[in-house]
């Protein structure tokens, strides 16, 4: 299975490009990951079928990140992640961090999924950290590794 990270604009912050890299890097021996940047402008007309956006989406299982998704913990996220590797119909897994200015109606309604890592509003760059993260453990909790204590 391959993940995509959807992100609306480029972390700027030090903290944020360095833990992005951080866990991609210990990701790297678990599962492809792939942090995809995106445009608001890109984002905002992608809800017409020949954009980069709906492209990036087409054939994938898309969840979008949003404080008022569905709360889950690391372990529902870890039996969501086994139930959509052993569905064997899931290739790829797109999860999106939107603007500033939250998710529009109709990305909403395309995903399958609509995930809250947190009920507080949070910056697209602690997000994208936030959700590498638990990702990379979701894979060592899979794994039996002792990162998760």
């Amino acid at each position: 299975m391959k993940w995509q990270i959807a992100v609306v604009g480029k972390p700027a912050l030090a903290y944020a490009k360095s833990g992005m890299a951080e866990y991609l890097k210990r990701l790297q021996r678990y599962v492809p990951v792939e942090v995809v940047f995106l445009k608001e402008s890109d984002v905002a007309k992608a809800d017409s079928s020949g954009s980069a956006f709906a492209k990036l989406c087409e054939g994938a299982l898309f969840v979008a990140l949003d404080e008022r998704g569905e709360k889950w913990t690391t372990e529902t996220f870890r039996d969501s992640v086994d139930q959509w590797e052993m569905s064997g119909t899931v290739k790829r897994i797109v999860l999106f961090i939107g603007g500033a200015d939250g998710h529009a109606a109709w990305i909403r309604e395309k995903a399958s999924v609509i995930l809250s890592i947190s009920s507080f509003t949070l910056q697209h760059e602690l997000a994208l950290v936030v959700i590498l993260e638990q990702l990379y453990r979701v894979y060592t909790l899979k794994r039996g590794e002792p990162y998760h204590r």
